[in-house]
């Protein structure tokens, strides 16, 4: 019995000490890190605001430079063969009016629910078809888009391994690998590749990405479990997986493409109780986000809730994340 507590003891402590050792990585000073913000047309159009307002008091009042954009499919493509870039041209004129930098997200899987954002004239094509016109779609969008100097960087998919999240079809990895080499033939930009950052692995995406982006979330609802869940983590763990990551891929940088700053819950979150609301985000769990990621050797931040916090601000009276979110800017 003592020899087996021993053991146990001494595969404790190698445990403890690789754990140290792989936690370990290079902290920004606060007044390093940049931050930037994820912005849904779609998101602030199912909230009821004004979304082209909203979108220019992201660069004229809350003083955002940075802003990842997704070119929806459905959107863009809402008949085959036929384009409307009405919309996506004013965002990002917009944006290099104010000098700011835009990634730009394309593929079927793109941010907000239900993940995937495909036409309803695909649902009746062929799994080869469906292939041939994303791939044609994506290729639309790159060339359209690739002469504006602002754009610094093209997001393929989103979160494409986290394969149990969202209305989507099953992953295919092929697919996903044409998208990528189709994106780097028709432009030098660097192609950014994301992942779950508490329920995935990363090695699969960052072996693909020129940047890695991964997620960062402190209190969600499981769907699964039908209850609210805390993460029990340090900033330490993000630390640990990407030196683990980097044992497989080198990518050129690492962010976090999508930081929480709006609430997690089983409905769409304006139709619950400020109650429920504040069960995952209000103003203290913004800003304890904020400096939980300020430790985990990240130096870009790409917030997740604009949205939400112009709709507290326009609806409900509340301009207290907005303005605190200025503070960042």
């Amino acid at each position: 019995m003592l020899k087996i507590l021993k053991r146990l003891l001494t595969f404790l402590i190698i445990i403890i000490f690789f754990l140290l050792i792989f936690s370990k990585g290079h902290i920004y000073k606060k007044d390093e890190l940049e931050y930037g913000v994820t912005f849904s047309q779609k998101q602030a159009e199912d909230l009821g605001l004004d979304w082209q307002k909203l979108y220019l008091d992201i660069f004229d009042d809350l003083g955002a430079k940075k802003i990842r954009l997704p070119a929806y499919w459905d959107d863009i493509e809402k008949e085959n063969d036929l384009f409307t870039f009405e919309d996506l041209d004013w965002l990002i004129e917009k944006a290099e009016e104010k000098e700011a930098q835009v990634i730009l997200a394309v593929g079927g899987r793109l941010p907000r629910w239900p993940e995937c954002h495909f036409p309803n004239w695909v649902e009746q094509l062929s799994e080869e078809d469906k292939e041939k016109e994303i791939l044609n779609y994506i290729e639309v969008v790159v060339n359209r888009y690739k002469n504006k100097n602002n754009i610094i960087a093209w997001q393929v998919e989103n979160e494409p391994f986290l394969t149990h999240f969202g209305k989507c079809p099953e992953l295919n990895e092929e697919l996903l690998d044409d998208e990528i080499t189709l994106v780097r033939t028709l432009d030098s930009r660097p192609v950014i590749i994301t992942d779950s950052g508490e329920l995935s692995f990363w090695i699969s995406a960052v072996k693909r990405a020129d940047i890695f982006g991964t997620t960062m979330y402190r209190h969600t609802y499981s769907e699964n479990l039908k209850q609210y869940i805390n993460y029990p983590i340090m900033p330490g763990f993000f630390r640990l997986k990407r030196n683990i990551a980097k044992l497989f891929a080198k990518p050129d940088d690492w962010i976090v493409i999508e930081l929480q700053a709006e609430p997690w819950a089983p409905i769409p979150f304006q139709y619950t109780s400020k109650e429920v609301r504040e069960k995952t985000m209000n103003l203290e769990k913004f800003k304890d986000i904020i400096d939980f990621s300020s430790q985990t050797g990240f130096k870009e931040f790409y917030l997740w809730g604009v949205e939400y916090w112009y709709w507290e601000k326009e609806v409900n009276n509340d301009n207290s994340m907005w303005e605190e979110a200025k503070k960042l800017f």
